[in-house]
């Protein structure tokens, strides 16, 4: 029997305050994007700043379309602008941040699943964790995780290919 270990490195902070500059600055800096997302069905928009270890910052929002499967989350297009633009520098810090126009959102929203396996994708592509900086647009609580692999712990990898 072979015995599989979880780390949920989750850590809680109250108030942007609590964080270290970079982190505060790069989830205002993906705030400052959320109305860039083009959202017209759901009206959700999510905003994401990708911090390269050289220090380079690549943006993502949301793109919605009448069919809905085509659709892309901020999440994904901050990472593949980042890998199309810098393929060999990896990525340090994800921060992802998400308001709902129709009310108002007060807890962090996690990356849905196939954001949740890019993001392991580009762990694996750079052999390095991504830390995850995440928030709701309405509120000052931030969730810090330190790897993709904490949110998706059985996720896809080239081992099965």
């Amino acid at each position: 029997m072979k015995e599989i270990k979880f780390d949920r490195s989750l850590h809680v902070y109250d108030s942007l305050d609590e964080l270290s500059d970079e982190d505060r600055s790069l989830l205002l800096r993906a705030q400052e994007q959320l109305p860039n997302a083009y959202a017209p069905y759901s009206n959700f928009h999510v905003a994401s700043a990708v911090l390269l270890e050289d220090g380079q910052i690549y943006f993502g929002v949301n793109q919605e379309n009448a069919s809905y499967p085509l659709c892309l989350c901020g999440e994904r297009v901050a990472l593949f602008n980042a890998g199309a633009n810098a393929p060999n520098i990896p990525p340090k810090t994800i921060a992802i941040i998400a308001k709902n126009q129709q009310k108002e959102t007060l807890e962090p929203v996690t990356p849905c699943g196939a954001c949740r396996q890019v993001i392991c994708e580009f762990e694996i592509k750079h052999n390095t964790d991504i830390r995850i900086l995440l928030k709701g647009g309405d509120s000052e609580k931030v969730y810090l995780i330190k790897s993709g692999k904490d949110l998706l712990p059985f996720f896809f990898d080239p081992s099965f290919l």
